[in-house]
């Protein structure tokens, strides 16, 4: 039998400035809602955001206010509902809400009370780093009097000043024995599992829709991985499949190396913007740079040799010589100046890998225009940046205000070993790059996209 639609109404409450809104961006990917700010009280009021979940039905997420003043308005409750009237916590919080009190000194108490009385449950979002306070209990007492079930979401968890043993054993006192670890700045990959799981165990009657949606989130997973995966496997192709030819002469030849290199950094630069908005994130996420920072050291150009060694890729002789390789290219190039030879061969496009590499085709090209390609140690360093990048943009928050930052590169099969037979096909087929005049696409260019795509590691690293 079909399980009927259902309607699921989730508070996000909690102390001011714990990470209330910034849990609600990062449950729904959308870095536009609320304002997220290290300062008290930036949200003022109820801002609802629905998730669908197919034909199971809606989860509603609703971001409250956050609670000012729980000691001085647990006073007013016991002035307004004297113990000796013997109501249940949901009548005497209805009879505050029709108090004078609720539209002037504890209004903003009053919304989030409000809002908890329309919902099924409650996130109570607590700032890990924060020590256990009375107001703290007070507000818990109050929330726990409208008899919805609370889940208390543990936030800032990767500090290193937090007090998460200190939160559970309060919390336990308080009889919240079940809570859930989820740092909004970079959550762990199983977060939503953990958090929509336990959300189940209170809420039994809502478990078939909370199933549901957790299968919808491991899906829309899925579809990012694999996207990013084939708009990383693109850029390698049209990079390795791109050809410039030029004239002999030096100052033709200079032309193209620097049109060569030019063109390779804005393919890169778009897959980039490609990247961020697959994964909902904007430009400023990386603080105006083009390129991702890695300790400071990513506004390091990308021909640059250290660029490669910083990600553990190892370059010919030629390469590592930098003017060295321009004598190796000399020999192909009849008779280019040295200056040439080497801004071609420690720095271009053209980074050509030796005589052994190159003879063939040069010999072919002595008649008259020379053929300038991207070397291998290029493409390594694509691959290693792009599926960093994917890594980061994986595990990321969308309540991180600091730029994306990774750290080097891990051994990978991308440093040394050959390259995916992919990346060869596209070395003979120029007219596979869509950065090239001739592009033209075909069904072997995107078979090869689609194996290659297979060939990158886009999960990030365990945590330890």
């Amino acid at each position: 039998m079909t399980a009927a639609f259902s309607k699921l109404t989730l508070a996000i409450v909690g102390h001011t400035n714990t990470g209330k809104t910034s849990l609600l961006r990062t449950l729904t990917r959308d870095p536009s809602i609320g304002e997220v700010a290290d300062m008290p009280g930036t949200t003022r009021h109820v801002q609802q955001v629905t998730l669908e979940a197919g034909t199971a039905g809606r989860i509603v997420l609703a971001d409250t206010p956050g609670l000012e003043d729980g000691i001085s308005l647990l006073d007013y409750l016991d002035q307004l509902c004297p113990p000796q009237a013997r109501l249940d916590g949901p009548s005497r919080l209805t009879q505050f809400l029709a108090s004078p009190g609720a539209h002037t000194r504890f209004e903003q108490e009053a919304r989030v009370i409000r809002q908890l009385l329309d919902s099924d449950a409650a996130l109570y979002v607590i700032d890990a780093r924060d020590p256990v306070l009375g107001k703290h209990r007070d507000e818990l007492a109050i929330l726990q009097g409208t008899g919805r079930p609370l889940l208390p979401v543990l936030n800032f968890m990767h500090d290193p000043g937090q007090r998460s043993q200190a939160w559970r054993t309060a919390l336990a006192r308080l009889g919240l024995h079940v809570t859930v670890e989820f740092d909004t700045v970079a959550p762990e990959l199983d977060g939503e599992v953990q958090l929509y799981g336990k959300l189940a165990t209170l809420l039994d009657t809502h478990s078939h829709l909370l199933q549901r949606w957790l299968d919808t989130l491991a899906a829309q997973r899925h579809r990012r991985h694999d996207t990013a995966a084939s708009l990383i496997a693109e850029l390698l192709l049209d990079t390795a499949a791109l050809r410039l030819s030029c004239a002999p002469d030096e100052a033709s030849v200079r032309h193209a190396g620097q049109q060569l290199q030019d063109t390779v950094r804005q393919r890169e630069q778009h897959c980039v913007s490609e990247l961020l908005a697959l994964y909902r994130f904007s430009p400023a996420d990386y603080a105006a740079h083009p390129l991702p920072l890695i300790e400071g050291r990513w506004d390091m150009d990308l021909f640059h040799p250290q660029a490669l060694r910083h990600m553990g890729i190892r370059v010919g002789k030629g390469m590592a010589a930098g003017a060295m390789a321009g004598a190796a290219v000399d020999v192909f190039t009849a008779g280019l100046s040295l200056g040439a030879a080497a801004m071609l061969g420690a720095a271009a496009g053209g980074l050509w890998q030796g005589a052994e590499t190159w003879g063939k085709r040069l010999a072919g090209r002595l008649r008259g225009s020379r053929e300038l390609t991207v070397d291998d140690a290029i493409l390594r360093l694509l691959a290693l940046r792009q599926q960093s990048l994917a890594q980061a943009l994986e595990k990321r928050g969308h309540a991180a205000t600091v730029p994306i930052a990774m750290t080097q590169a891990a051994r990978t099969t991308w440093q040394q070993e050959p390259l995916p037979v992919a990346l060869e096909t596209a070395r003979a087929h120029p007219e596979w790059s869509s950065l090239s005049p001739d592009y033209a696409a075909d069904t072997e260019r995107q078979a090869s996209i689609t194996a290659l795509a297979q060939t990158l590691d886009l999960n990030p690293p365990e945590a330890g």
